[in-house]
């Protein structure tokens, strides 16, 4: 499992300082980047940002704060989590991209997605009513731009293109796509269908649940005579010195968390149980490094995965504390993993 990638995931939560006040968005922005340097010194494979429009995340623009971390860093890939192409142009999204990809020397991926949050689409002017429409439509737009050469295209949501070339180009002719899937096996058909790597959003319940999806992907992409690349999962969790000490730093914020976004959705609080059962037997990798390790392991190796990507940040954990679940991830989580699978 030599090749085998292992990934970082925040959407920029903004965290406390060391006097539990929650500090400004500007300042959450900052600790993105430090976190992102201290996980490129520690040989962590890739960092993802996600994009989000809602007051606890402070990223908004994932490929803004890429570049900005790109000139601090010299290998770690530079990654949405995702970059929601629905409420967003796929020309505009190529062409950050491809500028990240040349401030970074080629290390700028983006991963495409419908997103699980609605803000953007009323904030950007688009109808909810077109939801799988609008990705439908630009997710063939933005594969074709993958070729770098002229595109003639048209749609229903967006006006057409005639022989259009779209710069800057990358030194590489082509640009890292994966797309991010939640769930829907729709989802996964169309993701062989275009030939791009598929990550899964595995945040609940036992990550086995999830080998139909890996397997319809391969199975989707024989038929279709398209490339099955190994498949990514990523799932939240925090790591700490002591299993102990890394649930009482993360249930809080959590919690919170879960319950504002869940008051939204219609789902009942989460209660303490809900939660402890979650870290043992199912997709929240919270605990000492051994203990992370292991769970992720037995993950890895139950789904066949070749890439997996912890979300390290959930709610307002302080910022120190998240900087030390970095620090254990790249030095010690990431050694046993690899061990453990040799």
């Amino acid at each position: 499992m030599s090749d085998l990638l292992f990934g970082l995931d925040t959407f920029g939560d903004v965290p406390q300082d060391d006097a539990g006040k929650l500090v400004s968005h500007a300042a959450a922005i900052r600790q993105v980047v430090d976190e992102a340097v201290l996980a490129d010194q520690l040989g962590v494979d890739v960092i993802a940002l996600g994009e989000h429009h809602r007051p606890e995340y402070s990223v908004s623009t994932p490929e803004t704060v890429l570049a900005g971390i790109a000139t601090r860093t010299s290998r770690i890939r530079l990654a949405s989590g995702v970059t929601v192409l629905s409420s967003d142009d796929p020309v505009r999204v190529f062409q950050r991209f491809a500028t990240v990809d040349a401030l970074s020397n080629g290390r700028a991926e983006v991963i495409l997605g419908r997103g699980s949050f609605t803000e953007s689409f009323p904030l950007f002017g688009y109808d909810l009513r077109d939801y799988d429409t609008l990705f439908e439509e630009k997710i063939d737009l933005f594969v074709k731009l993958l070729d770098e050469k002229p595109v003639t295209w048209s749609g229903t949501l967006r006006a057409p293109l005639e022989n259009a070339d779209v710069f800057p180009k990358t030194e590489s002719g082509r640009l890292d796509t994966w797309v991010g899937v939640g769930g829907s096996p729709q989802s996964v058909v169309r993701t062989a269908q275009y030939g791009l790597p598929l990550m899964l959003a595995i945040i609940g319940g036992a990550p086995d649940r999830f080998a139909p999806y890996i397997d319809l992907y391969r199975r989707a992409a024989a038929q279709l005579g398209t490339t099955a690349h190994p498949v990514g999962m990523h799932s939240p969790g925090f790591i700490a010195d002591t299993d102990e000490a890394a649930k009482e730093i993360y249930w809080p914020h959590y919690r919170i968390m879960r319950d504002r976004i869940g008051k939204l959705r219609g789902w009942p609080p989460i209660r303490r149980q809900e939660f402890d059962s979650e870290v043992e037997n199912g997709s929240l990798y919270i605990g000492s490094p051994e203990t992370v390790a292991r769970r992720m392991a037995r993950a890895i190796r139950s789904l066949g995965v070749g890439r997996f990507d912890l979300i390290y940040s959930a709610g307002a954990q302080p910022a120190s504390a998240r900087m030390r679940a970095v620090e254990l991830y790249g030095s010690k989580v990431i050694p046993m993993v690899r061990e453990l699978l040799a």
